[in-house]
């Protein structure tokens, strides 16, 4: 009876190697996947139409569709500053 000699070498090789591959093969398919979802057929550019296309900016196609744009009302600007340390920082330590 023949007895199979373990062969570290060739072990440490294929163990060593087979993340590689699989790593080369999830980024093969990831690559072609954003390849197919990018340049597919679903994704060809929209033409708009021509009302569409002649407004510059949300507001004037909404006051063209009817509505009415009323701006939001001013904040009450910026909070006064409160006297004292700020609550994130200690008082300054006593000395005599």
């Amino acid at each position: 009876m023949q007895e199979h000699a373990f062969n570290h070498e060739h072990s440490t090789k294929w163990m060593l190697g087979r993340p590689v591959v699989i790593a080369i093969a999830v980024a093969a398919f990831g690559v072609l996947g954003m390849v197919l979802v990018d340049h597919g057929p679903w994704s060809r550019p929209q033409p708009q139409s021509a009302e569409l296309a002649n407004y510059k900016t949300t507001g004037e196609a909404a006051r063209a569709a009817g509505a009415t744009v009323t701006p939001t009302e001013p904040g009450k600007g910026p909070e006064p500053v409160v006297p004292g340390p700020k609550p994130a920082e200690p008082p300054a330590p006593v000395t005599q």
